[in-house]
């Protein structure tokens, strides 16, 4: 039964679409609508820029210390209301209690560094020739941002998308996933407006998926929004490249990721093996992070597959909502038959299946046991494709050379992990690895609010969090200032 119905949020008010027309929200557990959004137009981002444009102006002049309290309040509501975050991510997304509670910590932390930087320096003075001047390097707000925000971390990737935006003093529009219009938009702007966040500075716009493309292009396409920041897919994400660069419009792309877990021969077996099976099993594999492969040296393979397998097995997998859940539903049936077609093409042409069958489950079809496979190789779909889904991959390998090969043989670039006793080893091989980020004695799964995230090659460009963030959602003004109030010119 549909539980709430939402409109769409433009200059602080909630209204319905200009169509009049509402589309379902479909919870993937039971398969029935959760809820029921407004089915948003180019017309209605049309309006929800001209709100967004109206309050460009009295935002960013508004004092800093304002605006910190606004993002630090929200911060708190957040903490306050994590309870219904857990249940909203368990019955929109059938995200499971550990990673919900991980997602409503998370973007409270953003928000707090966030807000951290709007009282941080916007610039430095910069050296130069000229007799009696002041030099300056200022950050000053793009103006509008795009923000495009995906569902399968909702809490932590809306919140990602419009703080540190909203923090350097753009208004945005937002438009979050179709899968996760209340957990990654309308609960966080009914948040921030809660917090003080004056009208017109956040606008949400749900839409249908049939719709999107079309929500998009005009979103991306008005002259107004001067900046795009775009998480998800690849496939779409090139989309959205496409479409800044023809407005000559900077976007920030976070995309997919096929990432490697790196264990070596030196490495303690049973962490490996908590490693692994956190960093390829969390929120059911559905995070751009996920350990996709783990690439094991030969001296250490058959105690940590055997160890693995007995691990993966033992994790408890289904209904979202209940505390025990470590593994629940993947967000639809249609992502859940995609992850069942890449495991059964590569069972057929001869990978193994170490645990689970690959077989789709449940009353609503989104529920697959955990999957560990071996025996993967290039003429498989896996092997390269993005699993994005409980299922992981086990390749052995003889040396460290060839372990790094592996790992490289990919088009994406985003995360790793490297896990030896020795410390100066695994930096040696990170360093080697064309990745945005790696991490040394962990998984490939982690997030700071403070620290410079994203990947290169087919995992996108740009940079969120921290002074990156800062940078990517402001613009460099040169600024000089004659300190006696003239220059002096040759004729």
């Amino acid at each position: 039964m549909t539980s709430v119905t939402r409109g769409l949020i433009i200059g602080g008010r909630e209204i319905p679409a200009s169509s009049g027309r509402t589309t379902p929200d479909i919870a993937p557990w039971t398969g029935a609508p959760y809820a029921q959004v407004a089915a948003g137009t180019p017309e209605d981002v049309t309006r929800a820029v001209d709100a967004a444009d109206a309050a460009a102006g009295p935002w960013a002049a508004l004092a800093p210390t304002r605006r910190r309290a606004i993002f630090l309040r929200a911060a708190d509501l957040l903490e306050a209301r994590t309870p219904e975050a857990v249940a909203l991510m368990a019955g929109e997304v059938g995200g499971a209690a550990p990673w919900a509670g991980f997602n409503a910590a998370l973007a409270a932390g953003i928000l707090r560094e966030a807000a951290a930087a709007i009282t941080q320096p916007t610039g430095q003075i910069l050296a130069t020739d000229t007799p009696g001047a002041y030099s300056m390097l200022v950050r000053v707000p793009v103006g509008v941002v795009a923000a495009i925000a995906p569902w399968n971390a909702p809490l932590i990737l809306g919140v990602r998308a419009i703080a540190m935006p909203l923090a350097m003093g753009n208004t945005v529009v937002l438009k979050p996933s179709e899968d996760a219009p209340l957990a990654c938009g309308l609960f966080l702007a009914d948040l921030l407006h809660e917090a003080g966040l004056p009208a017109g500075v956040l606008n949400v716009v749900t839409n249908d998926l049939a719709d999107a493309p079309q929500v998009v292009a005009a979103l991306i396409a008005d002259p107004r929004v001067r900046l795009v920041n775009f998480t998800g897919s690849t496939a779409v994400g090139r989309r959205v490249g496409v479409l800044a660069a023809e407005h000559l419009k900077p976007a920030v792309l976070e995309l997919g990721g096929k990432n490697a877990l790196v264990v070596l021969a030196d490495a303690d077996v049973d962490y490996a093996v908590d490693a692994a099976a956190f960093g390829s099993f969390m929120n059911s594999g559905q995070i751009c992070m996920s350990a996709d492969r783990v690439i094991v040296h030969r001296d250490r393979a058959e105690e940590f597959t055997r160890k693995l397998a007995a691990k993966i097995k033992s994790l408890c997998y289904g209904d979202p909502s209940d505390p025990a859940t470590v593994v629940g539903p993947v967000v639809s049936a249609r992502a859940a038959r995609r992850v069942a077609a890449l495991i059964q093409d590569a069972t057929a042409k001869g990978a193994q299946l170490l645990v689970g069958t690959g077989r789709v489950e449940g009353d609503a079809g989104a529920l697959l046991a955990p999957v560990v496979l071996t025996g993967v190789t290039k003429d498989m779909d896996i092997y390269y494709g993005e699993i994005f889904g409980p299922a992981t991959v086990v390749h052995v390998v003889d040396s460290v050379d060839e372990a790094v090969d592996l790992a490289n043989d990919t088009p994406y670039g985003l995360t790793a992990g490297v896990i030896t006793e020795n410390v100066a080893a695994g930096v040696a091989v990170a360093r080697r690895l064309r990745t945005g980020i790696v991490h040394v004695n962990d998984q490939t799964v982690a997030d700071e609010p403070q620290a410079p995230f994203g990947g290169v090659k087919d995992s996108g460009y740009g940079r969120f969090g921290g002074q990156a963030g800062v940078d990517a959602f402001t613009d460099t003004r040169w600024i000089t200032v004659q300190a006696h109030g003239h220059a002096h010119y040759p004729f």
